[in-house]
């Protein structure tokens, strides 16, 4: 009577009901596979650190007392696909039952699904015990309204589960929102705190991994892997991050600077999106500090935001809207990729630092991501497709249901106006108002053409020209088509033919 329990590389959670005793007759099974490495190309990190990560779990759930089968990605009995190496398993061990905890990417929910229908033995999809909201009750809670807003799930969410509340529903101090006092540009006091993440020796696992053939990019960093790969070592980053950096989340969160990869960010995402942590107690954490007086209410109220509200919301976008939702492109941006993507050598500096940073560190923070790399994307009419790809390959937080909404709906506004209210476009002069890339940069940021201005500022204004039909009667961006209609034609034009002309060199810049 042998249960297979499947444990897919983003369900690292050891308080799971699962593992609550031993019992002989589950065997507990893990794989490492070609078909979950190849879908995409991964960033090197990314790849070595949920190998890793998979490995001392099954250790850990070893030493407990379950029976664990843990298939390597050179294993000689490994077919490198889910289903080939499942029902390999359901032979071996005569298994009677089938379980696995549901999956968060619409692909495998999909064919495990599928597979499990068909399987001549009972199959159940068990829950993840791992996110506040089910995955329809975004879908339930926004009904028929043809546009969603995170904002309204995200206070709703705060009232349901009594999160900087009062006794009657209203929000602490009178106040949803502290985004006005979370928008300081960070000039190098406070400085950034020391980088508290362990450092794992995993050359051996890297050449295992190379060996076998896996395509990667970026770099491993296989000698100091700089992530947490276990449970204790999340709940050190962070209860090191409430101490000592949350007190400063807020201010500068939306800061950037080339002097400074972190700045005041959590760096927890990994950690929560393969389920080391729950989002539950590092809600819960963050508020203790506020109430013990160890944290601003702003700063708290802008990090319970990106895990109540953002982190919740796009997921309910996602299982809304998929399978269809990868497809969208409501702009019809087609533009490929410039080559600098892989490498960082372009001459603006935010985008070789942001980029660079990226391949490097398989990580950069929220802002970097939407306002450098991503407005970029948008204002340049680079493909929505293209672009997720690389963010789902590059960050090694990224597992699609989180990054797929973020960026086509966030970032690139493919879904229309789904997900948010307006496109994240911005010029060189929000850049240089909230980081320090444009001082020493080839390009100036107060030129809208020629050859020495900043790319930035012809392909913002190029981008509300081109779109003028679908953009102009939004009523947020009702500013930005005053002022573009207040430059002279000639202007308007010059900025027109200078915007082609970068689009057509990208690879150039």
């Amino acid at each position: 009577m042998t249960l297979l329990r499947l444990i897919l590389g983003d369900q690292l959670n050891p308080n799971h009901s699962w593992f609550t005793a031993p019992d002989p007759e589950v065997v507990h099974v893990m794989m490492e596979i070609r078909q979950e490495t190849d879908y995409v190309r991964h960033h090197a990190q990314k790849i070595l650190a949920i190998f890793a990560a998979m490995r001392d779990f099954a250790s850990q759930l070893k030493a407990l007392g379950h029976r664990v089968r843990y298939i390597a990605i050179d294993d000689g009995s490994n077919r490198q696909s889910l289903i080939g190496n499942l029902d390999a398993l359901i032979r071996h061990y005569g298994a009677t039952r089938v379980e696995y905890q549901a999956p968060d990417e619409w692909r495998l929910d999909h064919q495990l699904a599928r597979w499990g229908a068909d399987l001549s033995i009972p199959c159940h999809m068990a829950d993840s015990e791992h996110f506040y909201t089910a995955r329809g009750d975004a879908a339930a809670f926004f009904g028929a309204r043809r546009q969603w807003r995170q904002e309204t799930l995200y206070r709703h969410l705060r009232r349901k589960h009594d999160i900087l509340v009062d006794e009657n529903g209203e929000p602490a101090d009178g106040r949803w929102n502290f985004d006005a006092e979370n928008r300081q540009r960070w000039s190098g006091s406070p400085p950034e705190p020391n980088d508290p993440r362990p450092e794992h020796d995993h050359r051996e696992l890297w050449q295992t991994i190379s060996d076998a053939g896996v395509n990667s990019f970026g770099q491993p960093q296989a000698e100091a892997l700089r992530w947490p790969l276990k449970r204790a070592e999340a709940q050190a980053l962070l209860c090191d991050f409430i101490e000592r950096t949350l007190p400063h989340f807020g201010a500068y969160q939306d800061a950037m600077s080339r002097h400074a990869r972190r700045l005041f960010h959590s760096q927890l995402s990994f950690a929560l999106n393969v389920k080391m942590l729950n989002p539950r107690e590092v809600v819960d954490a963050a508020i203790a500090a506020w109430r013990a007086g160890r944290a601003p209410l702003a700063a708290v109220e802008g990090f319970v935001r990106q895990i109540l509200g953002w982190r919740e919301y796009v997921r309910g976008v996602y299982w809304a809207k998929m399978p269809g939702y990868r497809d969208n492109n409501a702009l019809s941006h087609s533009l490929p990729l410039p080559r600098w993507f892989w490498d960082g050598e372009t001459g603006m500096r935010c985008l070789a630092h942001a980029i660079g940073q990226s391949l490097e560190d398989a990580y950069a923070h929220h802002i970097q991501r939407l306002m450098v790399i991503g407005n970029f994307g948008l204002i340049a009419g680079l493909s929505p497709q293209a672009l997720h790809e690389w963010y789902l390959g590059v960050y090694i937080d990224a597992f699609e249901w989180v990054e797929l909404p973020n960026t086509l709906g966030m970032s690139q506004f493919a879904d229309g106006g789904l997900l948010g209210s307006k496109p994240y476009a911005g010029s060189a002069a929000y850049i240089g108002r909230m980081s320090d890339y444009c001082p020493g940069c080839r390009y100036q940021p107060k030129l809208r053409i020629g050859r020495d201005a900043c790319p930035f500022n012809a392909l913002y204004w190029n981008f509300f020209q081109r779109h003028r039909a679908r953009l102009a009667a939004n009523p947020r961006l009702s500013l930005v088509y005053r002022q573009l209609d207040k430059l002279p034609d000639a202007e308007q034009a010059a900025i027109a033919a200078h915007a082609a002309a970068l689009q057509t060199n990208l690879d150039t810049l």
